[in-house]
Parts: C-alpha cells; structure tokens; sequence
C-alpha cells in the first residue's frame, strides 16, 4: 500500500478552501439560512450534532431541549426559525435520508434499518419513509437489488 505524504504545499492548500468555505459562510446570504446557517448558532448547532450524531436515539424536542440547558417552547422556536422546519420534522428526514442510502448500498433489511434508526417497529418506519421519500423502503430495496 503506497504512503500518502503531506506536503507544505498540500497544507497550505487545505487551510486557504478551509479559510474561503468560512469566509462564504458568514457572508452568503443562502448560508445564513437552513440547517448550514443553524450550524453556526451554538446551541442548534450542537442540536444537529446531537441528532447526526445518534439518529437512533428516542429524541424528542423535550430531550434535545434537556441537552442544550434550554427551555421546551424556546428550543422548538429556535430550531424552527433557523432550520426552517421543526425539530421532529428534521430527525425524521435525517433518519429517512440515513436509510436510503443503506437500502441503496447495504444489504441490512428493512426490518434492520428500522431497529437501527430507532424505529420500534417495521411498520412505522415503512409508514414514515413512504411520507418522507414518496415510495416505500421495499421498492427501493427491489430497484437497487434490479439496478445492483
């Protein structure tokens, strides 16, 4: 297996899109909004960490709120207006989106997505990834075993 090195040039590299990517963020008006504007505000920030970070967890706004040291009614307003859609609404999609592409390129069951995706049962995690993604989680397996 050959060796990556790292070069000064390489680094200096790194450090100057690391350094244009902030800079684009503090003064693009699309990145103030959405999940990537709620990034830089610390307490939705971490908020989305939390949520990416153990998607399986039984999160509720009433738990994430407990986690940032924020009141319920605040921490769901917050998240709101900064990701532009609630709290719930936002781990649902995540969790969908995590289970799409594991359906597309692994060969867990649908049963075994849902358990991994906090989900207590098979049938509601089919019922929210059809509302979510538009189809159900058996059609896609199906398409990419067919595409596969």
């Amino acid at each position: 297996m050959a060796a990556v090195h790292s070069s000064p040039e390489r680094g200096l590299a790194d450090i100057l899109v690391i350094q244009a990517i902030r800079a684009w963020i503090e003064t693009a008006p699309a990145a103030q909004t959405g999940w990537l504007g709620a990034l830089q505000d610390r307490q939705i920030g971490r908020a989305l960490a939390l949520i990416h970070r153990d998607p399986a967890r039984p999160w509720t706004v009433a738990a994430l709120a407990d986690e940032l040291a924020m009141s319920r009614s605040a921490f769901a307003a917050r998240f709101t207006e900064l990701v532009r859609e609630p709290a719930m609404q936002y781990l649902t999609r995540w969790r969908m989106q995590l289970a799409l592409g594991a359906l597309e390129g692994e060969s867990a069951t649908v049963a075994e997505l849902a358990a991994r995706l906090g989900y207590r049962s098979e049938a509601a995690f089919a019922r929210a990834f059809k509302r979510v993604i538009g189809v159900p989680p058996g059609a896609v397996r199906r398409q990419s075993l067919a595409t596969g």
